[in-house]
């Protein structure tokens, strides 16, 4: 269903910026790049995901590059991941040949054995990070011209790369700031081809024929690198075995929509910081929602409500051990230095850095020329309510199963319920962030009562009746007070108090258990928005010209909201249309089973960041929804994605 919108998108809008979703997604949970289908690395950030670029072409066409490939060929034959992992491998078909290239950030045995990390304060693992990106490549029939290009561009392009050998012959090369040899990041190119340096560039070019075999290491740490085929074989089989380990901790239907739940779920994974346990809302900053338009941001950070609503989706597939790691985020980033008790933010650096300040890089021309660039989030400094049910929320779901709370935990928990109830009959700036003024949002007082109603539970489970007596009682008097003043004449829930705009977050009452899925204001808010709030089918978050989010100009469909209506509509019985949009959705996915934070509905182009954990764990939730959905008509008796009860 997508590819024909594809197909007339790129018929009329020629850009020399790859289309947002043709790109391919590596990590190491630790770093993370993307690679364009001609091969090329355009966006890479060290040593840590919110770290200024190296490779930044994906902002800039001259900002950074790494592209290996054949010479003057830039479409392949094919591009998958390899089944289990995140591990990219695109073949190539030339006049003369075919080769095969794989692509890869390096995972292997855990290394700090001889001093502790200086950045993981989580539990350590058997695997971690090598801080190495392995391409390889292998001719399977003819020949084939074979080119690289290594081009870093410092800082977000603002310092070119200087180049030195570094081995004995052409194998090795070391990149340095130019001027900055100190300050700044220090990379090391290993091959078994012969490298040309040529000013900010170092290249590489060879004729392959049937059984050669290549391969290239960028890396930016002192483990060694490979010094043969073999050993970069080694290790690309060894990162492999790290995703199928880990996937095969999970618990997946047996439903053709399998591969997509998997892909979501690596994806995520491959979001995650391990070394703190934070978990990315993407890895990209300023791909646009808006071609061409204002509304870029910085996405390479840790939201408390995109990550503990991730956990959702890693939870219903069966992974918590990424729950135990970002609730101890949490406690850290919950406490100053000396013990004492710092306030729940909306979002933190990935190390839990509390100050984010936004900014422009106005020398880059942005994707596509969208602009401006910008780096940091202002978010950081907003107040939104729900940042207090969306903790709560997903602890009480991860504890549910333990029966227990963890002790730690509990003042941190107990202190985020206490602000719900302080704070709950204040307007604030909402799940979407609006920059305009601040409103009494719907979806913040829902999530509010979230935070009272799962307070509650846990101080059952906590053994503190008297803390889940009053706390239940607060979570009736915000629901009586949403009732009252958040649903229209219609029965439909509302945007904010005192006004009948819609909002896709209404999606939220049944899936939160705010009310039940019969209760006829559920119904008609579903149906409201399926009807109302959708362009061509899919889901806005609102109507920008009846909200005030001190922007301008339109934004696509929010594909969360998309895959939120799916999980609503079978929740109020409406399977047959939730399955026809869930499929639809799926369609939707980029080739590689990635998505955007947005869909354009006239055109099906991917917009805003990439790839974004909100919208996958949203996707996971749909799936995962119908799934039963669809064995309820087989065994008799449903139990959603994310049950409460």
């Amino acid at each position: 269903m997508a590819s024909t919108p594809r197909v007339e998108m790129a018929a009329q809008h020629r850009s020399p910026f790859p289309p947002i979703d043709d790109y391919a997604f590596l990590s190491d949970c630790e770093t993370s790049c993307l690679v364009a289908r001609n091969g090329s690395v355009e966006w890479m950030c060290i040593p840590r995901p919110d770290s200024p670029s190296i490779f930044g072409a994906i902002l800039d066409r001259s900002g950074g590059h790494f592209r290996i490939g054949p010479h003057d060929q830039a479409v392949p034959a094919a591009r998958r991941y390899l089944p289990g992992g995140v591990i990219l491998e695109t073949t190539w078909q030339t006049r003369t040949g075919w080769i095969i290239v794989r692509d890869a950030m390096v995972m292997g045995p855990w290394h700090d054995v001889d001093e502790r990390s200086r950045t993981h304060r989580r539990t350590p693992s058997d695997w971690e990070a090598e801080h190495m990106l392995l391409r390889t490549v292998r001719c399977v029939n003819g020949t084939v011209e074979l080119d690289m290009s290594c081009e870093p561009s410092f800082d977000y392009h603002r310092v070119a790369a200087e180049w030195q050998y570094s081995g004995k012959v052409y194998d090795e090369a070391s990149a340095i700031c130019a001027g900055l040899p100190e300050d700044g990041p220090q990379l090391r190119l290993s091959t078994n081809m012969r490298l040309g340096l040529e000013g900010r560039e170092a290249r590489a070019r060879t004729r392959m024929t049937r059984g050669d075999t290549v391969f290239v290491a960028l890396s930016w740490s002192d483990l060694p690198a490979p010094g043969t085929f073999g050993e970069a074989s080694a290790k690309m089989i060894a990162t492999q075995d790290y995703w199928r380990e880990w996937l095969a901790t999970g618990r997946f239907p047996d439903h053709p929509w399998r591969t997509y739940l998997e892909r979501s779920a690596l994806t995520l994974k491959g979001l995650t910081y391990t070394p703190t346990g934070a978990l990315l809302a993407a890895p990209t900053t300023s791909l646009p929602e808006t071609p061409g338009g204002e509304r870029n941001w910085d996405y390479r950070y840790a939201w408390v409500r995109d990550s503990t609503f991730a956990l959702w989706g890693l939870y219903t597939l069966g992974f918590d051990r990424e729950a135990d790691d970002f609730f101890f985020f949490i406690l850290d980033v919950s406490r100053n230095i000396d013990g004492t008790d710092h306030p729940l933010q909306v979002m933190y650096g990935v190390d839990g850095e509390r100050s984010l300040p936004e900014s422009t890089l106005d020398h880059l021309a942005g994707y596509d020329g969208a602009r401006p660039v910008r780096i940091g989030n202002d978010a950081y400094r907003q107040h939104q309510h729900d940042v207090w049910g969306a903790l709560l929320d997903s602890v009480y779901l991860h504890a549910r199963s333990r029966r227990q709370v963890p002790e730690s935990l509990w003042p941190v928990l107990r202190r985020q319920v206490e602000e719900a109830a302080a704070h709950w009959h204040e307007p604030d700036r909402g799940l979407w962030e609006v920059r305009g003024d601040p409103q009494h949002f719907v979806s913040s007082k829902v999530m509010c009562w979230v935070a009272l109603d799962r307070g509650a539970r846990l101080a059952e489970m906590q053994g503190q009746p008297d803390y889940a007596r009053r706390w239940a009682a607060i979570a009736d008097e915000i629901r009586a007070d949403i009732l009252e003043h958040g649903v229209d004449e219609r029965g439909v829930f509302t945007q904010r108090y005192g006004d009948p705009s819609l909002d896709a977050s209404a999606l939220l009452v049944p899936l939160l258990r705010f009310l039940p899925a019969d209760d006829p204001r559920v119904r008609a808010t579903v149906l409201a928005i399926a009807d109302e709030l959708t362009e061509h089918g899919l889901v806005l978050r609102y109507r920008v010209e009846t909200t005030d989010d001190g922007l301008t100009g339109k934004e696509g469909t929010f594909t969360i909201c998309s895959f939120w209506l799916v999980s609503a509509l079978v929740e109020i019985g409406e399977l047959e249309r939730a399955t026809a949009l869930c499929d639809r959705l799926l369609a939707f996915a980029s080739p590689l089973k990635l998505y955007a934070e947005e869909i354009d509905p006239d055109s099906g182009r991917h917009l805003g960041n990439f790839p974004q954990a909100f919208t996958h764990l949203a996707q996971i939730n749909a799936v995962v929804h119908v799934i039963r959905a669809e064995q309820r008509i087989e065994t008799g008796s449903f139990r959603p994605a994310h049950d409460e009860h």
